[in-house]
C-alpha cells in the first residue's frame, strides 16, 4: 500500500499526518506502530484529518504503541497550519475527541490554539478513586534518593499528572514517566511532567508521555502545567513553558480557557510504502 503523508513536528514533537477527506486510508494498529517506529518512518503520534460538514476537518490522533489519543495540541497546531495553506484561512476550526478546537494562524510559522477548559475533578481526570487531585501524594526519587510526595492531576483532553520538584535535571523521567504512566491510580494511563519553576513566567518541564514515551516537546503538557501551576499561585496567567528544544507560550483567560502558542515546521509531503 502506498500512502501519501506529510511530516510536520512542533518544537520536535513530530508527526505524520495522512488526510483521509478524499481518500480513506485503513490502517492496522500494527502498521501504525510501524508507521511511528523510529525504524521506519518515525513520529512521536499520528494524525488522521477527516471530513467533517460543520468545521474545517476532524482529527484523530494515534500514539506510538497505537492506541488513541483524545488530544494533542501541537499535532492541531501543525494540522491547522496545513489547512491555512491549503484554503487561505487564518483561523482553522478542528473537531477532536475533546471538543472543537479553534487556531489562529499568526505568521512566521507561528500558530496559537485554543485548547480549552483543564479538569480536575477525580473523575474527570480520571482516576481509580477519590483523591486531592491538586496533591496526589505519589513518592518519587531524584538522582540522590532524596524523596518527592506530590503530582497535581489536570485532564486537558488527555489526562496530566505534573510534579512540580526544584530541579527536574535532578530526576531521571525515563525511569519515573513509565512507573507513574501504568499506576493504578490512572485507568486511562497519564502523561507525566516534571516542571520546574524559575520564575512567575517562565516554567522547564520534561515530559513522558502516554503511549508515546520520553518526547521532546507536548503542548498538552505545557497546557496542563500552566494551569496547575496557576491554580497553586506558581505563576501567573501567562507563562512560558520551555522543552529543551524551546518554547510554548500559553495565557489561561478570564474564563480559564487555555490558549497556546508556538511555532511549527515547514510541510515535508512523504510517500509511505507499508
Amino acid at each position: 500500500m502506498d500512502i501519501k503523508a506529510f511530516k510536520m513536528d512542533g518544537l520536535g514533537n513530530d508527526f505524520v499526518i495522512i488526510d483521509n477527506r478524499h481518500k480513506t486510508t485503513d490502517l492496522t494498529k500494527q502498521q501504525i506502530i510501524k508507521i511511528c517506529d523510529r525504524k521506519f518512518i518515525g513520529c512521536d503520534q499520528l494524525i488522521l484529518i477527516n471530513k467533517n460538514d460543520t468545521s474545517d476537518a476532524s482529527l484523530k490522533f494515534y500514539n506510538s504503541d497505537g492506541g488513541t489519543s483524545g488530544a494533542c495540541g501541537n499535532g492541531t497546531r501543525c494540522v491547522a497550519d496545513l489547512l491555512s495553506k491549503e484554503n487561505n484561512k487564518s483561523l482553522i476550526i478542528l473537531t477532536t475527541q475533546s471538543g472543537d478546537l479553534k487556531s489562529e494562524i499568526l505568521g512566521n510559522r507561528l500558530v496559537s490554539t485554543e485548547i480549552g477548559k483543564g479538569k480536575t475533578k477525580w473523575n474527570e481526570i480520571p482516576l481509580s478513586k477519590k483523591l486531592d487531585t491538586n496533591n496526589l501524594n505519589i513518592k518519587i526519587s531524584d538522582l540522590d534518593n532524596n524523596n518527592y510526595t506530590g503530582g497535581a492531576a489536570v485532564n486537558v483532553g488527555n489526562p496530566h499528572v505534573i510534579f512540580f520538584v526544584d530541579n527536574n535535571e535532578n530526576f531521571e523521567i525515563q525511569k519515573i514517566g513509565p512507573v507513574i504512566e501504568h499506576h493504578s491510580l490512572f485507568p486511562e494511563k497519564c502523561n507525566v511532567t516534571l516542571a520546574t519553576i524559575v520564575n512567575k513566567q517562565l516554567i522547564k518541564v520534561k515530559v513522558w508521555e502516554r503511549g508515546a514515551g520520553l518526547t521532546k516537546a507536548c503542548g498538552t503538557a505545557a497546557c496542563a502545567t500552566a494551569f496547575a501551576a496557576m491554580k497553586n499561585r506558581l505563576s501567573s496567567n501567562k507563562v512560558d513553558i520551555e522543552f529543551s528544544t524551546g518554547k510554548l507560550s500559553i495565557f489561561i483567560d478570564e474564563n480559564n480557557s487555555i490558549h497556546m502558542k508556538g511555532p511549527v515546521s515547514d510541510i515535508k509531503e512523504i510517500n509511505i510504502k507499508i
